[in-house]
């Protein structure tokens, strides 16, 4: 199964807008949704640094291996071969966003995780551009991200968000280590994990604290039009726009407010608000750099094999704590930092409450 950035419940909100400023958009969105997306049928680099002696130490690190199409505005994947690991800048927003966006994700999984790429293992990273026509989406398909290049009126091309083509190759990491069942709590899990990801190395490359960073998905992906400042909001779900045509933003923050329903795969773009709350909550508590404790602990979480591919909020954020426990001591403060996160959402009782 394909994830897409874009849920489907805003892409039908949009669709049936007869606002004459967003005319271009409604029948964009229209084709977006009508667009079955298709399925899917070691370089190594010398790194440079200075010790804290002043010494200038060499070490050797994988190399991502880029690999950028263009699908000329149709529907047929791959396209045409643009850019690859050896070439120059193409002038193309687009196919030169994706290789530095690949590269800057790519960048974050190895120096955060020691992760070389998707499948751990140094394989390519392919991705398509200019899919479709005002395609309103950017996709993992099972073997590469796909971006569209937006209607214009509502969206504007996604890969010049970081978040969205981390939050893309995420799910290709989720879907390299086993995956998470795209439907219900499962499928939130997987939604978040992709956000979590996808705003880490934003924050990795801006070279910002949890404190700096704005906890924004899709930041810049909507046009001057929207009321709204990105699709989703980590440290305030529910707040991210506010829009006459889009509606509010419907993600919960808390257990309480989970929303049941049966659009969205049971709401996976929705109720992904409520594990994205609780990382957020872990993250600041913990301060620094998120990716460095609260991200490893995640990352562990998903990689240490003890998730099944149905598991929910309750067993995840149980599996957190097991690998917090594991990584950095029962009693330690990042513990207490992942018990509060999840307390703060409704997952797990507080233990201050008892």
């Amino acid at each position: 199964m394909t994830q897409a950035i874009i849920p489907p419940f805003l892409l039908a909100r949009l669709a049936e807008t007869d606002e004459p400023r967003f005319a271009r958009a409604a029948a964009a969105a229209r084709a977006t949704l009508a667009i079955a997306r298709p399925e899917r049928r070691v370089r190594s680099r010398l790194r440079l640094s200075i010790d804290e002696s002043g010494t200038l130490v060499a070490e050797a690190a994988p190399s991502p291996e880029r690999v950028i199409f263009d699908a000329g505005n149709t529907e047929q994947l791959p396209g045409a071969l643009v850019r690859d690991e050896d070439d120059p800048v193409t002038g193309d927003p687009a196919a030169d966003e994706a290789f530095d966006g690949l590269g800057a994700t790519f960048d974050f999984f190895w120096d955060a995780f020691a992760r070389d790429g998707i499948d751990g293992a140094g394989g390519a990273l392919l991705a398509t551009v200019h899919f479709g026509e005002d395609y309103d989406n950017a996709f993992w398909n099972g073997e590469r991200m796909v971006f569209g290049d937006g209607d214009g009126e509502v969206f504007i091309g996604f890969t010049g968000s970081l978040s969205v083509i981390a939050h893309e190759l995420a799910h290709g990491v989720t879907e390299s280590v086993g995956g998470l069942e795209y439907s219900g709590q499962s499928g939130a899990l997987n939604e978040s994990l992709s956000d979590v990801f996808g705003v880490l190395a934003e924050q990795h490359h801006l070279g910002q604290t949890a404190d700096e960073a704005n906890w924004l998905v899709g930041a810049g992906i909507f046009t001057a039009e929207v009321q709204g400042e990105a699709l989703r909001s980590m440290a305030a779900p529910g707040t991210a726009y506010d829009d006459d045509v889009l509606g509010r933003d419907p993600q919960p923050g808390h257990l309480r407010d989970y929303v049941e329903t049966t659009e969205d795969n049971g709401g996976v773009h929705i109720n992904s608000g409520i594990p994205n709350k609780a990382f957020h909550l872990t993250a600041t508590a913990l301060g620094g750099r998120a990716w460095e404790r609260a991200g490893l602990i995640w990352y562990r979480t998903l990689t240490s094999g003890l998730l099944t591919p149905t598991a929910d909020f309750a067993q995840f954020s149980a599996a957190t704590l097991t690998a917090a426990a594991a990584e950095y001591g029962e009693d330690s403060e990042e513990v207490a930092a992942v018990r509060s996160g999840w307390a703060g959402v409704g997952v797990i009782e507080d233990e201050s409450s008892r």
